[in-house]
C-alpha cells in the first residue's frame, strides 16, 4: 500500500490554513475581550452557542438519521458537562486576565490530553514525552510566576478550563471512532447550549444589539477557525502545522498591546514558547515512531 507524501504545495497550503486558523481564534478571544464584562460569562457563552446553532443546519440530516446507543448518550452527556464548564471558565478568564495570558495558558490543553490518555486509555509515556511534559509545565510556571506576583482568579479559571477542555477532547476521541464528524460536532453544540441555558438564566442581563452582533461574530470566527484547522490537517501533517500555532501567541500579544493597552510580558512569551515547543516535539516524535494508536495532542481549544 502506498503512502501519500505531502508535496511542497500541500505543505504551504497547510501552513496558510493554519495561519488562518490562528487569526480566527485570536479574533474570538479579542471579540470576547471587547465585551468587557458587559455580559456575564455564563450568558455570553450561552449566546455564543445559541447563535452558533445556525451553522448546524447542514448537519440536520445526519443528526436525524443517527441512532445513538445508551453508552453513546452517556458519553455525549459527560462531554457536554465538561465542555460546558470549560467554556464558562474560559469566558470568565477572558474578563480577568490579559489576552496573551489566556492564549498562552490555552496551550496546556494538549499536555492535559497526553496525561489523560495515560490515565484513561492506558497509554504509555516514553521518556522523551515525559521530558516534553516537564518542559511544558515549566513553561506554565514561567507564565504564572507564583510567589513573584499575585495570581488573579482568572489564572486559576484558565488552568481549570484547559483541564476540562482536555476531558472533552478525550471523550471526543472515543466518539469519533464510532460516529461521523457532523454528529460529534452537532451533538456537542446542542449539549453545551442546553447545559449553559440554566446558568445563563440565573445571571441574565438583556444584551444590546451590538453585544449580540459581537457574540455572533465570535460564533462565526470559531466555526471558521475549526474549518480552517481541518483544512490544514488535510493538506499537511501536524508536524508541519503544529509549530505555526505559536503565532497565535504573537498575535495575541500584539493585539492586546495595541487594542486593549495590555503591556507585553516577556515572561508570558517565554513560557508560551516553551509550552508550544514541547507540544511540537511530542507531535513530531509520534510521527517519527508512527504510533497510530497514541492519542495525538489537541491542537486547539474547542470553543
Amino acid at each position: 500500500m502506498s503512502v501519500a507524501i505531502p508535496t511542497s504545495s500541500n505543505t504551504l497550503r497547510g501552513i496558510v490554513w493554519m495561519l488562518v486558523t490562528g487569526l480566527c481564534f485570536v479574533a474570538v478571544t479579542a471579540l470576547v475581550k471587547l465585551l468587557a464584562g458587559r455580559v456575564p460569562a455564563a450568558e455570553a457563552a450561552f449566546l455564543r452557542y445559541l447563535l452558533g446553532l445556525v451553522f448546524l443546519i447542514p448537519m440536520i440530516p445526519a443528526l436525524r438519521a443517527v441512532r445513538l446507543t445508551g453508552r453513546q448518550w452517556r458519553l455525549f452527556t459527560i462531554r457536554g458537562v465538561v465542555h460546558t464548564c470549560a467554556v464558562i471558565l474560559w469566558f470568565y478568564a477572558m474578563t480577568r486576565i490579559p489576552l496573551a495570558e489566556v492564549t498562552a495558558m490555552n496551550y496546556l490543553t494538549p499536555v492535559y490530553v497526553t496525561l489523560g490518555a495515560v490515565v484513561f486509555f492506558g497509554e504509555r509515556l516514553a521518556l522523551r514525552r515525559i521530558m516534553a511534559i516537564c518542559v511544558a509545565l515549566l513553561g506554565a510556571l514561567i507564565i504564572l510566576r507564583p510567589g513573584f506576583r499575585e495570581l488573579d482568579p482568572g489564572h486559576f479559571a484558565m488552568l481549570a478550563a484547559a483541564l476540562f477542555f482536555s476531558g472533552s477532547y478525550l471523550t471526543t476521541k472515543v466518539l469519533a471512532n464510532e460516529l461521523s464528524p457532523s454528529v460529534v460536532v452537532g451533538m456537542l453544540s446542542i449539549m453545551v447550549t442546553i447545559g449553559l441555558a440554566p446558568m445563563a438564566a440565573s445571571v441574565w442581563v438583556t444584551p444590546s444589539p451590538g453585544d449580540l452582533a459581537i457574540l455572533f461574530a465570535v460564533a462565526s470566527f470559531a466555526t471558521g477557525g475549526h474549518f480552517a484547522m481541518t483544512m490544514a490537517f488535510a493538506a499537511a501533517p501536524m508536524t508541519v502545522t503544529q509549530p505555526v500555532t505559536f503565532l497565535q501567541l504573537v498575535w495575541a500579544v500584539l493585539l492586546g498591546a495595541v487594542a486593549f493597552g495590555e503591556p507585553a510580558d516577556i515572561w508570558v512569551v517565554l513560557g508560551g514558547t516553551l509550552v508550544v515547543a514541547a507540544i511540537s516535539f511530542m507531535t513530531w516524535r509520534e510521527a517519527v515512531l508512527k504510533r497510530q494508536g497514541v492519542t495525538p495532542v489537541s491542537p486547539a481549544t474547542k470553543l
